[in-house]
């Protein structure tokens, strides 16, 4: 793995603010009643990360299949097969009450990174992307895991 770019990396950290607002929220009640006060409960604790989540492996979907047009043949075949899982799983499985749907998504993040490794082992994606998922995918998940706990 090589050195991540400094503004991917920022970009990248930017985009766990909203994981990071739902764990605190969810880990500080004065924080939460604030929160759903001022931003609305869609923006607070839980829902926050369902519906944030949900986006995230939506976007990881579009991410995988621009990495298989990269490919050709049965290479880029399987790697579009396998963009589109994250978004069918957000959908499917991610839908409903925030308890189960948060447990679905931590499945689905932590499912992405053997996708992103095959793709980064074809030389498809970046070679600082693992280094980059890896460490987006520790605080998603345990932020996640925070919604599943709490």
């Amino acid at each position: 793995m090589s050195r991540i770019p400094r503004f991917a990396l920022l970009i990248g950290l930017a985009g766990l603010i909203p994981f990071l607002w739902g764990a605190a929220t969810l880990t500080n009640p004065a924080l939460q009643g604030w929160s759903a006060r001022v931003l609305g409960s869609a923006l607070t604790g839980p829902f926050v990360l369902q519906t944030y989540g949900i986006v995230i492996l939506c976007f990881m979907s579009g991410a995988l299949w621009g990495f298989a047009t990269k490919a050709t043949g049965a290479v880029a075949a399987t790697g579009y097969a396998l963009s589109v899982l994250p978004a069918l799983w957000a959908f499917f499985m991610a839908q409903g009450r925030p308890d189960s749907a948060i447990v679905a998504l931590l499945a689905g993040f932590i499912a992405l990174l053997p996708m992103d490794y095959m793709f980064w082992q074809q030389g498809l994606a970046p070679r600082w992307w693992m280094a980059l998922r890896l460490l987006l995918t520790a605080v998603v998940a345990a932020c996640l895991a925070v919604g599943i706990v709490r």
